[in-house]
């Protein structure tokens, strides 16, 4: 007998998770199901891990470089093992925080994996056999997995994804990476503090690609200075693994000629591309784009009614936070109230140090776009906290248009992650570059950086010369 359900959602990831407890709060018979762990990638193989590692050893390599403090720092060591050990409750508990919230609110949990039969049916393979789900909405959530390069498929030991570079027994000496996105900057931050000789291989001109480029060149110049070593347009062409090293071959595009690098690990960090097994019909094929990924409206509805997507296989910008307020949009119009996606404010970060964090355009976007720009920057030289902190490198710089509107903000400091999101808020709402450089700010913070990036557009700043 088919179960019959209001809602059913494939995947458990940020997006999918997030989905379901709308729907159920929403009062809908919820199904969702997961053929892996709940929480998907972020919570257990990329967003949460990652992140404990790089604050574990920020503060060791914090330590170690502290001019002001005393006694045989050189003897001091990371227990790698330990760390690795933390991490992994840090991710269990969260699991089962999400668990316990799907339960909670009535939601059945169907472990296995699904796919689309029809408009209304899904088929699940359970450890029991198949079953049948029945359904007025179908929510997909099922995110996306590392993508590689023709000749340089991982294998789990010398090339890996991030999912195993998480996961590494010992340091590598030397490890390449091959992309300067968002995944290589932070995976090889986590072991350049360890004592990794790491280098990054970019095919494009500068890192972090499609970044407002003034705030992506400063950064690189921060992240070569604490280490690493950073090549750009550079294209690989060959690639082969003997005795445990892997070496790679290409031709460097500014100057023609060829390179060749030798490493432990290489670090696969080239983007990712859409899950989209659980679409076997003929005609679901056509939900598809070119690249591969689902196509939607503003309302996240397929060209198939009552069947919706979100998160990393409709594209845009991989991030679990969309995915996560795409899976509140989704589950809000599947159950009948009628909501629509705004990227215009979307923030994003890189959590390198300094973080880098952006929302809305980049300079260059807006002048693709012939808009007249009004651009407030204040470096942290001149800022207190950055000073307190040992973290002046950083900048921070605020754009309007013509009517003094905010259109774009991009931070390099520390924690930019968690003060972003007052320029996102001030952009949702439309508000003026005055807004924010009228609202009072605690002294001393890095936020200060904003409220004085924001004068300075208007020719205002306080704590920097007005030229």
């Amino acid at each position: 007998m088919n179960e019959k359900w209001d809602v059913t959602i494939l995947g458990g990831g940020p997006g999918g998770y997030v989905a379901a407890i709308r729907a159920a709060q929403l009062k809908k018979r919820v199904a969702l199901v997961e053929k892996h762990k709940l929480g998907g990638t972020c919570t257990n193989y990329g967003c949460i891990p990652a992140k404990y590692l790089l604050h574990q050893t920020k503060i060791y390599k914090e330590l170690r470089e502290s001019k002001n403090l005393e006694g045989p720092l050189v003897k001091m060591r990371c227990n790698w093992k330990k760390i690795q050990e933390e991490k992994n409750k840090v991710v269990e508990r969260l699991g089962k925080g999400i668990e316990f919230l799907l339960m909670k609110n009535g939601i059945e949990i169907i472990k296995g994996e699904g796919v689309v039969k029809s408009e209304k049916q899904i088929a699940v393979k359970t450890e029991e056999g198949e079953k049948i789900l029945e359904s007025d909405k179908i929510i997909l959530a099922t995110g996306s997995r590392p993508a590689s390069l023709p000749f340089l498929e991982p294998n789990g030991k010398e090339v890996v994804t991030s999912r195993e570079a998480l996961e590494f027994e010992d340091i590598p000496k030397r490890m390449l990476i091959i992309g300067a996105g968002a995944v290589g900057l932070e995976m090889g931050s986590i072991y350049q503090r360890l004592g990794s000789e790491v280098s990054v291989l970019e095919i494009m001109p500068a890192i972090l690609p499609g970044s407002d480029g003034e705030m992506a060149s400063r950064l690189e110049r921060i992240l070569n200075q604490q280490g690493f070593k950073i090549h750009t347009q550079m294209r690989i062409e060959q690639c082969a693994i003997k005795e445990r090293l892997v070496n790679l071959k290409g031709t460097d595009l500014k100057t023609q000629s060829p390179f060749e690098f030798e490493s432990e690990k290489v670090l696969l960090a080239t983007g990712r591309k859409p899950n989209t097994e659980c679409l076997t019909e003929e005609n679901l094929e056509l939900l598809l784009d070119k690249q591969g990924f689902v196509k939607v409206n503003s309302q996240l509805e397929t060209s198939v009614p009552d069947i919706y997507a979100l998160g990393d296989m409709i594209g845009g910008y991989l991030l679990a936070h969309k995915a996560s307020h795409e899976g509140i949009v989704a589950a809000e119009n599947a159950s009948g109230i009628k909501a629509e996606m705004n990227y215009k404010a979307l923030p994003l970060a890189v959590h390198t140090e300094p973080e880098f964090s952006s929302v809305g355009l980049t300079e260059e976007e807006a002048k693709e776009k012939r808009i007249k720009i009004q651009v407030g920057s204040f470096s942290l030289q001149a800022n207190g906290r950055a000073l307190t902190l040992g973290k002046q490198e950083g900048m921070v710089k605020v754009m309007a248009d013509e009517k003094d509107e905010i259109i774009g903000a991009h931070i390099l400091a520390p924690n930019a992650s968690e003060f972003i999101s007052e320029i996102s808020l001030a952009m949702k709402c439309g508000l003026k570059i005055q807004d924010v450089s009228s609202s009072i700010h605690i002294h001393p913070t890095l936020s200060e950086a904003v409220m004085e990036a924001a004068m300075k557009a208007k020719n205002q700043a306080v704590h920097v010369l007005n030229i």
